[in-house]
């Protein structure tokens, strides 16, 4: 594997996010549970975007020192555009958090903490399936073909089903955990489970952290082949990745409220994904460069933004489906424990 990461470098970044984690957990712990405010959302958010930003700059004056300037704009210009499609398609994945938490009438407060519980697994996983596809891209460059047409398809159908909202109800996760766990209907707290009658039952806060978790995964299998596209290097793509990762929660409760507002990002989103695979797949004919790539994947997503808010949706969701609203939809209805 051919990377400008040095061991110390490596080292370095790890130790960063276990302390950015620490510290997340510690001011979750410190707060309590509470309804985070769009106030505090921006301010985090805009604090995690400024530390990719130094991190880039870092390594852009690092490189430039150990290996010259066009390298450094090389990598740094890698960096900027893994980061921006890991972030938009993070958007994707918080409007799916929005539907399962919407599903499941979670109180606004008891958000944040599962958030906290996704964001840490999805590191891990990510770290692990980075590593696993760069040592296999290395040995089998084929793979990168693979990769792409992936990347093709999953825009394909991103596009042709960009209009249709999930139905939980036919989840097969879901189905399966309503017939296999004893399931009941009340949030205790942030708490997963809980002893009554000499039995241990699984709140519906406990469905939700494992239905985020498998969106994880598969929001995991999209992104990881699409950033791979833009670098082999797993150093770039190991923190763009986790930086954009790093920055979930916050950019949750700061875009929950606007899902409508952005109603075409998904088509911008299925764009770049299609734009990726295609790079992916002429890789070994013609080469797009680092920052032309940066510029069409800036133009998608700021093009589909832009046209979201100059042309609102057609059919506006009531306001009593809105989350968080008094009148909103109830828990989704799980198994009775009086009845076992």
């Amino acid at each position: 594997m051919t990377t400008v990461g040095e061991w110390w470098m490596w080292v370095a970044f790890f130790a960063f996010v276990i302390v950015a984690i620490v510290v997340d957990l510690v001011v979750l712990r410190a707060q309590g549970a509470h309804k985070v405010s769009v106030k505090e959302a921006a301010g985090w958010s805009l604090i995690w975007v400024l530390l990719a930003l130094v991190f880039c700059a870092g390594l852009w004056w690092y490189l430039r020192d150990s290996f010259g300037p066009q390298v450094a704009a090389q990598k740094a210009s890698e960096f900027l555009t893994g980061y921006l499609i890991e972030k938009s398609l993070s958007v994707d994945n918080i409007f799916v958090f929005l539907m399962i938490f919407t599903y499941f009438a979670v109180p606004l407060e008891f958000q944040k903490r599962v958030i906290i519980i996704g964001v840490i697994g999805a590191i891990v996983l990510r770290a692990v399936m980075i590593l696993l596809g760069a040592v296999l891209i290395a040995k089998f460059h084929w793979i990168l073909y693979l990769f792409g047409l992936f990347l093709l398809i999953t825009g394909g159908k991103m596009l042709w089903f960009a209009d249709e909202a999930p139905d939980l109800e036919q989840n097969p996760i879901l189905r399966w955990m309503r017939r296999h766990l004893p399931l009941s209907r009340d949030f205790q707290g942030e708490q997963f489970s809980y002893f009554r009658d000499g039995k241990r039952w699984l709140t519906p806060l406990f469905v939700v952290v494992v239905l985020i978790a498998v969106t994880d995964i598969i929001f995991a299998v999209d992104s990881i082949p699409a950033i791979f596209a833009i670098t082999e290097d797993p150093f770039i793509v190991m923190t763009a990745n986790i930086f954009a990762i790093l920055g979930l929660r916050a950019l949750y409760f700061l875009l929950a409220d606007m899902k409508e507002r952005f109603h075409l990002l998904t088509y911008g989103l299925a764009l770049v994904l299609i734009f990726v695979g295609t790079k992916m797949l002429v890789v070994d004919f013609f080469k797009i460069p680092a920052f032309m790539s940066l510029g069409i994947v800036v133009s998608i997503l700021v093009t589909s933004v832009l046209i979201s808010m100059m042309s609102p949706p057609k059919v506006m969701a009531p306001a009593a489906d809105a989350p968080g609203s008094d009148s909103g939809p109830t828990a989704a209805p799980l198994p009775n424990p009086d009845r076992h």
